[in-house]
């Protein structure tokens, strides 16, 4: 019963979204709609997957775990999480700049959201000339300067902003403060949370002439006021390889970048295994079946499907996360 799985698009209309999300996938929207996210695989309530095609097309996710068990999203997986599909997975397009924003370790998540907590990592999928990010503060603060500063309106004199490459990417651990700056089209993987503590919004207003909401007081409780450092990883990129981005009790996550063909053995995983196109297209082939997946698309892989063939013309860019 079970193959590779894709899922329908989950597009979030965002302040600072543009277009390039429904134009690589092929999706119209009306032409004043500004689409920032993806949900490429969310197990979240309200935004739950639901498989695009194949016998199980129509099928949510939570459902499918539901059924499948182990054999979908691996034992441990399934031991430790039951049905709660423990990653998110977006792409996100900032034509505008992203709110300075924190995100809430376990602990705090668990008291004030009943909720996992939000540890993330992006991947630069396309830059644009002069296109920036800010991740960790540019020095160490504590509590009590931060708030000086904020009660002066020079937050952005603590931002460490980096300018961004393709291929740049950041590891943002819940407490790092971070901001995605516009002309960036990133692919994200995150605990399966939606929390965001808004700290700064550049005095923005929403559609209706409000304000955005602020979370002053929630993100002094969840900033690391010490962490001044970048998050940047640093990798070399090898053909027909898996080159690890990052490691951490929530995910792994490699990048594959696949010349004509390679083969994986997943023998030794206990998990699902997400594929994410972040270039170029490719077929994958399990089980006596061929999956088509082209750039901005992704993949989930059952935990259950031990081996793998990745077939391209010329070469593609694959995000691979499991736990």
């Amino acid at each position: 019963m079970l193959y590779p799985l894709k899922f329908n698009p989950i597009l979030k209309e965002m302040l600072w979204g543009g277009k390039k999300i429904p134009a690589k996938l092929n999706i119209d929207v009306a032409d004043d709609a500004t689409v920032g996210e993806n949900f490429a695989i969310s197990g979240l309530k309200n935004d739950m997957s639901v498989v695009s095609e194949g016998a199980l097309k129509g099928k949510a996710l939570a459902d499918l775990i539901e059924e499948h068990k182990g054999a979908l999203i691996g034992d441990k997986v399934y031991e430790k999480f039951g049905t709660k599909f423990p990653l998110l997975l977006k792409y996100i397009d900032a034509n505008d700049d992203l709110s300075i924003q924190v995100h809430p370790n376990d602990a705090l998540a668990a008291e004030v959201h009943n909720s996992f907590g939000k540890t993330e990592m992006w991947y630069v999928v396309e830059s644009e000339e002069g296109a920036a990010l800010n991740s960790g503060f540019s020095k160490k603060t504590t509590a009590p300067e931060f708030e000086q500063m904020h009660n002066e309106n020079k937050i952005m004199d603590l931002m460490s902003p980096h300018k961004t490459e393709e291929g740049d990417t950041f590891f943002i651990p819940a407490g790092k403060v971070h901001s995605i700056g516009s002309g960036n089209l990133i692919a994200e993987i995150q605990q399966t949370s939606d929390i965001t503590y808004r700290i700064y919004d550049f005095d923005r207003r929403d559609k209706f002439g409000n304000p955005r909401e602020l979370h002053h007081e929630l993100a002094m409780n969840a900033m690391d006021f010490s962490d001044d450092d970048s998050g940047k990883v640093d990798y070399s990129i090898k053909a027909n390889e898996s080159v690890n981005l990052a490691t951490c009790e929530y995910f792994t996550t490699n990048i594959i970048e696949v010349k004509e063909k390679i083969e994986k053995d997943y023998s030794a995983i206990d998990s699902f295994v997400i594929l994410m196109n972040v270039g170029g297209a490719c077929n994958i082939e399990c089980n006596g079946t061929t999956t088509s997946v082209n750039e901005m698309e992704t993949v989930l892989i059952p935990a259950s499907e031990k081996n793998i063939t990745i077939q391209t013309e010329n070469s593609a860019k694959l995000l691979e996360v499991y736990l």
